[in-house]
């Protein structure tokens, strides 16, 4: 769920002794935990975080109508390759136009039969699919429903509403504003998001139970989170006194109709029949059913059918069930804030009540996606062109990414195919650009390292933000080079189109600075993500070279200390005077549970990573060996100089003095990474 990227581990020498080579695992292992921990992220809840860049797709202008005939050919010529090449198991696609359903497409299977028994296709009007974060427009429109109504205000502090306590380190209020926008200033949460099981989940509870930190202002820096979204469905159920699941079905799914969606978990036996099964790839065995852990969010199962009467619902068009007003709906599809918050943000697409602002070829497309770890859906509404989009796969892929660029082949296909764009609407109107003297001023500030708002900063999952950076770098010509680029794998090269503006070249997607005092402060993209200066130079030029020489001199030395023993017995060799027994003792324990440490963190991020719960006494017990590792500095510098004062040689002098420098590494990244904060939820 971070937005984060992949990184791919150094590769290892090819000859070091076998000492060595224990070593480098040790910290191979902390490298895969942080690197590669953003790819199984990318199964959470997530919306337009996603890091693959999608492939180009074109379509002649003007040669396409939008029509179930040439739609139905187009999405026949896309998917049956594009799934079987990714292997996804099943797809459904709906599209609405004008007020009418334009076709409703399934591919592939529902159920592949790799468990036994025969494979069942996706039947377009029956097979049920989870749509993850989509589940925040329900959300949205709930709340919307409300203030429409006069029972909620969007200004208002929350604290008005809930009877619990909201994480604060700010006097500012909270608002149902900032919940809609992910501008509430909480840190992400990845414990609990996503389980199995058959109990019920209580919202209040997971709500209540170690709520993530707020680290940022409210409306300042936009941050996507689960919890926001899910605290507003909270208060959807508080104000309207009944359980959110409940309000959704009377409120939502009964006027449109949508007689095959519900929020509840796990699903009413009415339903269980016609769910898809979730799969890693379309030759593996099916998951288990997905239990949200935090419902509002993310917990919504539904029908193709369903959601086009939704997106005909949030259109507006008459006969689809009256959702909200039309005023309602055009304040819920308009931007939320502006520059009284967010500064020089705000030139950037920015959050509606609900929805990104996914513009795309001069229209403006409003919309959301969704990841489980199973099922990955995206949906777009046009507007002013009274259409919309709906497409959900029920596999993640050959390579955990592979819905990302086959969802976008549908998505941008779709617009480039029926909405094109003229020159006017994507190139930037003559005067607008910035001469390439100020663009190189602004290139040489934006230059410099960054990390993501949608992190965690109050425990050990901070290792994240250390280790995976985001690099700024001005060109000689006045562009920047972002390497990895904005919801991207891969770097991506931006031109500055107005003043603090950046559009990715050959591309739409754009991005906006907020500066002060000649110091930039933040980089906003896709609306709910931000860059916030950070200090990776210092990860990459001293973490890991303090964490590989610490790792690797640890546990050298923990093997060289029984070897020695073994070996003074053997040639009936004493110690030399002045080397302390307890303190030796008690170094040799600190440096093997520093040792013992870095490894079970490094397990624990990766299990942490993959949305599997780690227990709490693991992790106290982990800090615990980390502690004894810290506290381990004195005895091992009694060591150094116990051997410097009886003159033991430069080699054992050296030697202590380089395990003494290894714990004090280790201690200083167990600070760095937060390893001993007193908090460990995550």
């Amino acid at each position: 769920m971070f937005s984060s990227h992949d990184h791919t581990p150094t590769e290892r020498p090819a000859r070091r002794r076998p000492r060595a080579l224990a070593a480098l695992a040790v910290l191979g292992a902390l490298a895969v935990a942080v690197a590669g921990a953003p790819a199984a992220t990318a199964a959470g809840l997530a919306a337009t975080d996603q890091p693959t860049p999608p492939p180009p797709v074109t379509a002649p202008a003007g040669e396409h109508t939008l029509e179930q005939s040439d739609v139905d050919a187009w999405l026949d010529g896309l998917l049956p390759a594009s799934l079987e090449s990714a292997g996804i198991a099943g797809a459904v696609v709906t599209v609405v136009h004008d007020g009418e359903v334009v076709t409703t497409r399934g591919y592939g299977h529902s159920d592949t039969g790799t468990t036994g028994g025969e494979a069942v296709p996706v039947d377009a009007e029956q097979t049920l699919f989870r749509p993850g974060s989509v589940s925040k427009l329900f959300t949205a429109t709930a709340v919307m429903q409300l203030v429409e109504s006069g029972d909620l205000d969007l200004d208002t502090d929350v604290a008005e509403y809930l009877d619990l306590d909201v994480p604060r380190r700010f006097d500012e209020p909270i608002t149902l504003r900032n919940l809609l926008t992910h501008t509430a200033g909480f840190e992400e949460r990845v414990g609990g998001l996503i389980g199995f099981g058959d109990q019920p989940v209580v919202l209040r509870d997971a709500l209540a139970e170690d709520p993530p930190e707020q680290v940022y202002e409210p409306g300042t820096v936009p941050a996507y989170s689960n919890y926001g979204n899910a605290l507003a469905g909270y208060v959807v159920e508080r104000v309207s006194g009944v359980p959110f699941e409940e309000y959704v079905e009377r409120n939502i799914f009964e006027p449109t109709g949508m007689t095959s969606s519900t929020f509840v978990q796990p699903l009413p036996s009415a339903l269980q029949d016609r769910m898809s099964q979730g799969y890693a790839t379309s030759w593996d065995a099916p998951g288990q059913f997905e239990v949200v852990g935090a419902p509002p969010a993310g917990s919504l199962t539904s029908s193709a059918p369903d959601m086009a009467r939704f997106m005909l619902a949030q259109l507006g068009e008459p006969g689809a069930g009256s959702l909200l007003e039309p005023d309602t709906l055009d304040l819920m599809h308009a931007p939320a804030l502006d520059e009284s918050t967010l500064g020089g943000l705000a030139a950037a697409p920015r959050m509606t009540l609900g929805f990104f602002d996914e513009s795309r070829n001069g229209h403006r497309i409003i919309g959301h996606g969704g990841d489980t770890q199973f099922f990955h859906s995206h949906l777009q509404l046009y507007p002013e062109e009274r259409t919309g989009i709906f497409v959900s796969l029920n596999s993640s892929g050959t390579d955990g990414y592979a819905t990302v660029p086959l969802r976008e082949a549908v998505l941008q296909g779709f617009t480039d195919r029926y909405f094109p764009a003229d020159d006017a609407a994507v190139t930037p109107a003559p005067g607008v650009t910035v001469d390439q003297d100020t663009a190189r001023e602004h290139a040489a500030l934006a230059e410099g390292s960054y990390v993501s708002s949608r992190g965690v900063q109050s425990n050990f999952l901070a290792t994240l933000d250390v280790l995976s950076p985001t690099r700024l770098t001005a060109t000689e010509d006045g562009r920047l080079l972002i390497t990895p680029g904005p919801g991207s794998a891969t770097p991506a090269l931006y031109e500055e189109v107005e003043p603090w503006v950046w559009r990715e070249v050959d591309g739409q997607r754009t991005l906006a600075v907020r500066v002060a005092d000649d110091q930039v402060q933040a980089i906003v993209y896709e609306g709910a993500f931000t860059l916030l200066p950070g200090q990776p130079e210092r990860a990459q030029a001293v973490v890991l070279p303090v964490l590989g020489a610490s790792a690797l001199i640890l546990l050298v030395a923990a093997v060289a200390w029984p070897v020695g023993a073994i070996r003074r017995r053997v040639r009936k060799e004493s110690l030399p005077p002045g080397t302390g027994r307890v303190s030796r003792i008690l170094t040799k324990i600190a440096a093997v549970c520093a040792v013992l440490a870095l490894a079970g963190w490094a397990i624990t991020v990766t299990t942490v990573m993959s949305l599997q719960d780690i227990p709490e006494a693991s992790l106290r017990q982990l800090q615990a060996a980390q502690a004894v590792g810290v506290l381990g500095i004195v005895p091992a510098v009694l060591q150094v100089v116990g051997a410097a004062r009886h003159r033991h040689g430069w080699r054992r002098i050296v030697g202590t003095a380089l395990v003494a420098l290894a714990l004090v590494g280790v201690a200083w990244l167990a600070l760095e990474f937060r390893l001993l904060a007193p908090s460990v939820s995550y």
